[in-house]
């Protein structure tokens, strides 16, 4: 008996640990053993002296309060203390303060800082209201508070994060952004997910893209407002930006054409989508520039808020920022600034209260069904959205496609 009882101490003394039983002591001098004997050789071989190094993490520790982090000997992540997320309702990402304070703070930097606008659209092709508006969304023209030190974020999630990969990569772009000078290491502020300066750039986008916009030789994101603006604008064309195209328009799709037709991968000229009967809400015509271009149906509520025909210049908004939401806050922000437009025409709908969690099981329910909803996320992208309006048609439903509470049972298939 006392033998067996041995035996299973030790098969539990292998076991991983959960997060919250971690010897934090033990966990930090690994860490700190890690950045010499991982970090540090691979640094030193792009580059990166010794006094960059440790200037970069003089006194750095492990930050427990960041999200996703899988510490050594676990399998879980680090609980973080936060109520159960719902999913992000379209309508809050359009408030009524954001859009005032983002229109009228734009339309100032937009007069405050034309001469370097209509350089950087020269420059890069891109209008001066994106860049204004990319840069309100990202670090509030510069006046919001940046704190975290970008070697404390990135060093914890390339250690110990889900991503940690990926986050090692931007962890040496950092050290090489020290090494060349282009800030203080000990003054290379992030925030929570390594993001740097004004445009919010990872320090990768920063060595592709950061661009001098003042002529002084540097490209200098934290300090200078005429290189975060060349920057944005260097980003958005490096991207694919096409001078000459808008980013959409709002419309009204008819009930005769589906929901299910939206994405970037079932593009066709805004001439056809004309065809169908697709209109602007503003009944004024597409612009004759625009009509043999293709174009993209893009409904975010489904048909519970407003639609778009949105361009290839939209989903280079999205390489900014993954999220769809995010594209079309910056888009209809800077037309706010510089035309004075006013609230999208269709209102979006009150919709059922869900969790990520619902939504995520929705999301397995689907692809069970053999539809494509880009991840069981929780999150409800385009393709989450069309397979629902799919998945509707299917069973002879009028298609929303946008998920609700009579729903939940798609969690059971």
């Amino acid at each position: 008996m006392f033998t067996r009882l041995i035996v299973l101490l030790a098969a539990l003394w292998l076991l991983p640990l959960p997060a919250s039983a971690l010897d934090r002591a033990k966990i930090e001098r690994q860490f700190q053993d890690w950045l010499q004997q991982e970090i540090w050789p691979t640094a030193k071989a792009e580059g990166v002296k010794r006094k960059t190094f440790k200037a970069a993490f003089s006194g750095v520790t492990l930050n427990w309060d960041l999200p996703d982090l899988v510490p050594p000997g676990t399998t879980a992540q680090v609980p973080r203390q936060q109520r159960q997320a719902e999913f992000g309702v379209p309508a809050k990402y359009f408030s009524r303060g954001g859009l005032d304070g983002a229109t009228a703070m734009g339309r100032k930097m937009l007069q405050r800082h034309a001469s370097t606008l209509a350089r950087v659209e020269a420059e890069t092709g891109v209008p001066g209201r994106i860049a204004i508006a990319i840069w309100g969304r990202e670090s509030a023209h510069g006046r919001a508070k940046i704190p975290h030190n970008v070697f404390r974020v990135l060093g914890t999630k390339a250690f110990m994060s889900t991503r940690a990969e990926y986050f090692s990569t931007e962890l040496l772009a950092a050290l090489q952004i020290a090494q060349a000078g282009h800030v203080q290491a000990n003054s290379m502020k992030s925030s929570w997910a390594g993001a740097l300066g004004q445009p919010q750039f990872m320090p990768s986008n920063f060595l592709k893209y950061a661009t001098d916009g003042d002529g002084d030789g540097r490209a200098d994101i934290w300090g200078s407002e005429a290189d975060t603006l060349m920057s944005i604008g260097h980003f958005l064309a490096e991207h694919g930006w096409q001078q000459g195209r808008d980013w959409g328009f709002e419309v009204k799709v008819p009930a005769a054409v589906s929901c299910s037709l939206e994405g970037p991968d079932q593009g066709r000229s805004i001439a056809d989508w004309e065809a169908l009967g697709i209109t602007r809400v503003s009944g004024r015509p597409f612009p004759a520039a625009e009509r043999t271009g293709e174009g993209y149906l893009m409904m975010p509520a489904g048909r519970y808020g407003p639609a778009f025909i949105v361009t290839p210049n939209f989903y280079v908004l999205k390489d900014y920022n993954k999220s769809d939401l995010y594209a079309l806050f910056v888009g209809h922000v800077g037309d706010r600034i510089r035309y004075g437009v006013g609230d999208f025409t269709n209102r979006w709908q009150r919709l059922d209260r869900l969790y990520r969690s619902d939504v995520a099981a929705m999301q397995r329910g689907l692809e069970a069904l053999g539809h494509d909803v880009g991840g069981a996320d929780g999150l409800v992208g385009f393709k989450t959205r069309r397979s629902i309006g799919r998945w509707q048609e299917r069973m002879g439903k009028e298609p929303s496609c946008f998920p609700d509470s009579s729903m939940k049972s798609l969690a059971s298939n």
